[in-house]
Order: structure tokens, then sequence, then C-alpha cells
């Protein structure tokens, strides 16, 4: 629920300021007790994407959005809050870069909602974008997402199917948002995958060579439904990882971090990486 009301709110469906449905409302929709309402919401309160969560009236969509600092002093943020703005800001400038190593995309795709709503909206328009993505290769052993009891007959391969449809599905919503940009706006854009050899520990973001933005995956013991049954995981919750800035120009140590994240993020394109298959 915390997920797809995140991405109503960044997509601009819920707007600044804007009230939420009640929690009477959202308990129907998504078929929950309010219990599980009440605590999506907190989530996004955490995340500074709400306000005025209670028992009582509707919550606020935050109406500073836009506003998430970055650059040398601004505090690491929630994934969800931090990268959409800051993609949105890439997207101003004529020729956008973004480079991606991850887990799955989903924060990525999820962060993209805000431009692509810009730019259909007539306050952007690149000329061109150029979007690159590293992956795990379907063909590795995962490291994480990981059973917690790994003598669970088929467990392992449970969880890298479920891991695979997730990041299949990620990146062909990414990829379909982006290239509709060409007959809607008239607009260059391509859209690249590869596959990595090993599991990422850490998520990093390269914004037109210009601004890095970087976390750690953080593992936590986590319940998943997977086939009409739960399995206890270990695994880490991407959009919720504290994002770190850094920015080119804001320093020595700002514009060596960004520069050498460019260089080891093209090496891995250009050496280990494969082909990489979303289906």
């Amino acid at each position: 629920m915390a997920d797809e009301l995140r991405r109503r709110i960044r997509s601009g469906a819920l707007r600044p300021g804007q009230r939420m449905p009640t929690q009477a409302k959202l308990a129907d929709e998504f078929g929950v007790e309010r219990g599980a309402v009440r605590q999506a919401l907190r989530i996004l309160q955490s995340e500074h994407l709400l306000t005025n969560v209670s028992k009582g009236a509707p919550a606020t969509v935050a109406p500073d959005l836009g506003k998430a600092p970055a650059g040398p002093g601004a505090p690491p943020q929630s994934t969800m809050v931090a990268l959409a703005p800051r993609i949105a800001a890439a997207f101003a400038a004529p020729h956008v870069e973004i480079d991606a190593l991850c887990l799955t995309s989903v924060s990525l795709t999820l962060a993209l909602g805000e431009p692509l709503r810009q730019i259909h909206a007539g306050q952007l328009k690149p000329a061109k974008v150029d979007v690159r993505v590293l992956l795990p290769s379907r063909d590795i052993p995962l490291a994480f997402p990981a059973p917690v009891d790994d003598s669970a007959d088929g467990a392992d391969e449970q969880l890298r199917r479920h891991w695979l449809a997730r990041r299949n599905a990620q990146g062909q919503v990414l990829q379909h948002n982006l290239l509709a940009l060409r007959a809607t706006h008239g607009i260059d854009v391509r859209v690249s995958f590869r596959a990595l050899p090993f599991t990422p520990p850490v998520k990093l973001y390269v914004l037109n060579n210009a601004e890095v933005l970087f976390s750690y995956y953080t593992l936590t013991r986590r319940e998943v439904e997977i086939d009409d049954q739960y399995l206890e995981t270990y695994d880490a919750d991407g959009t919720r990882s504290p994002l770190f800035a850094f920015e080119r120009g804001a320093g020595c140590q700002d514009t060596a971090f960004v520069e050498q994240s460019h260089l080891s993020f093209n090496a891995l394109w250009e050496t280990i990486s494969s082909d990489l298959s979303l289906t």
C-alpha cells in the first residue's frame, strides 16, 4: 500500500497540499484493516511525503516535495524522498544522462514519474535522454534476497524467480515510459540495460555526470509472500535506503567522488557486464 500511494504522490496523481482519502476509503480500496492503512501512512510520513497523519482527519500530501536538499551539508534522506526531485532537476538539461546501478530499478522507475509528469505538462522538454541501468544477471546465485532457512526445499529458487519477475517488470515499465516520449514529444530517447555477474551491495545514480546519489543496501529480516506462501528472508528495502548526495564543483571530495563514480560505472558497463533480457 505504501508503495502504491508513494507512486501516486510522485506521479502527481496526489498533489502537494492535497488531502488524502480517508483511512476508511483506503481500507476499502486495498481490502485491508485500518491498522495496515495507518502503518502505510506512517511510513510515508517518515519519508516526509505526508503530514498530519493521525487517527482523525485525513493526512495531507507534503507541500514541499520538490525541495529535497542535496549537495554538501545536506543530510541523507530516504531514496523515495531524495531521488525524484533530483531526477526531475536532471531532466532540465537539454541532454539528460542517467546511469543507475541497482538491484531491481524499482526506485528509479518510481522516481521517473515526476519528470515524466512535468514533460507531459509542458514544464520540461529535453532534446535527448540516455538512460543506462546495471542490474544483477539472472544466471547468478543472488547474495540477497536470501532465505533465512537455507535448508528449506526450493526456497532459493522461489526467491530468485520472485526477484527476477520484479526486476523484469520494473525494467519493462521504465523502458516503456521513457521510450513513449519519442512518440508523444519527439524526444530522442535511448534506454539500455546490462547484466552484472554479482549482487551489488550498494546502489548508485550518476546524473548528467554532475551529481551522484549513493546508498547502501542494508539487510533486514523480512517476510515475503510467494505463491500464497510466506517465506522468511534476508533482504533490503531499497526505496527506504538513505541516499547520500555528491555534486561536482561542491568541493574536492565531492568532485572526485562524482568523477570516480562515473569512471567506475563506465568500467563495469564496458568490461564484465553482459547482455540483459527483460523477459
